[in-house]
């Protein structure tokens, strides 16, 4: 069976695993291997000499924007599911400058094939590689590499860096019987330090006036957080075990040594300037019918052309910007 992995796990583990590869070599690249469905397999790839913990890390050679599809499914049992979130990590090899957009998972948009459906009925029609193809159509850009888990690795994930603080801004409550009730949510309102089964709760609670609007921000706050702890002091001796916590929940199509490229990417990476939002923008969506259904329409031309311009913009180099800030005054 096909390991899975976090929606947001490959930008966050290269930010959190490049400083401290050169302590834990060893240990990434068992991970990485343990983990890596790709088909690359070549003596080049894997490094067979991994016995001591200074295998040197291979750099990111290309120039080429990299955009990773990340994406959390809701699978039960044999059931396929649909993607429960979606998400794309962009970053810039030359200004090291990154991007973490949440898809609207409800956005109507054209599944290769299947012709027009919610995005997240995509990846019950053909996995993580339609979906792939469907956002990168949506957004008019290659999406190279995907990674993806389901609730379980989510929760693993969480523990393994002993929990996450959110200031949780409502009571959130939702019982369902469908699953048992396993997954329910009953959060209060506060400051809280969460495990894997509350963090689990906040970010998957939609049940309110802005449904999935509010639960794409509490994700990408989630994200910046967790970024944050895995890059602490505490988490980065802990990176071994975390490691081993994670892999058997994950699926990937980046072979060992690109992952290890991504890490020493990551690196120059700053958490706290990452771009965060959601896309399509509010000011992009229509509404349109699906039948008798209202859905999440948007307007394709700008929302390609809105992409092209946050790529654009970090392009340009300080003495760009500093020109532009002189025109003005």
């Amino acid at each position: 069976m096909l390991k899975k992995w976090l929606w947001g796990t490959s930008l966050t583990l290269a930010l959190a695993i490049a400083g401290v590869i050169v302590y834990y070599g060893y240990s990434i690249v068992h991970f990485a291997n343990s983990i890596s469905t790709a088909s690359e397999t070549s003596t080049s790839d894997t490094n067979q000499n991994t016995d001591t913990p200074t295998t040197p890390v291979p750099k990111w050679e290309g120039k080429e924007r990299v955009n990773i599809l990340l994406l959390g499914g809701d699978t039960r049992g044999d059931d396929a599911g649909r993607s429960d979130s979606v998400m794309v990590a962009s970053i810039d090899p030359v200004s090291k400058k990154a991007h973490l957009f949440s898809v609207l998972r409800d956005t109507y948009v054209d599944i290769p094939g299947h012709g027009k459906s919610r995005l997240n009925a995509a990846f019950s029609y053909g996995g993580a590689e339609l979906t792939k193809q469907t956002v990168g159509d949506l957004l008019g850009i290659p999406i190279q590499h995907y990674v993806y888990t389901d609730f379980i690795g989510f929760m693993a994930l969480v523990d393994a860096v002993d929990g996450i603080d959110i200031d949780v801004e409502k009571d959130m409550y939702y019982t369902s019987k469908a699953d048992k009730h396993m997954y329910d949510i009953d959060l209060k309102k506060g400051l809280q330090h969460m495990d894997g089964k509350t963090a689990l709760q906040y970010v998957r609670f939609r049940h309110d006036a802005t449904s999935d609007f509010t639960r794409t921000e509490r994700q990408r706050i989630f994200m910046t957080e967790l970024a944050k702890k895995m890059q602490s002091t505490t988490s980065l001796f802990k990176i071994p075990e975390i490691l081993e916590a994670v892999a058997p929940y994950i699926e990937t199509d980046l072979s060992p040594t690109q992952m290890l490229k991504l890490a020493s990417l990551g690196f120059d990476i700053n958490v706290n300037e990452i771009d965060k939002q959601q896309i399509p923008p509010n000011k992009l969506l229509t509404n349109e019918l699906a039948g008798s259904a209202q859905v999440l329409g948007v307007n394709k031309p700008k929302l390609q052309a809105y992409i092209q311009n946050l790529f654009e913009e970090d392009a340009k180099s300080p003495e760009d910007e500093s020109t532009k800030v002189q025109d003005l005054n």
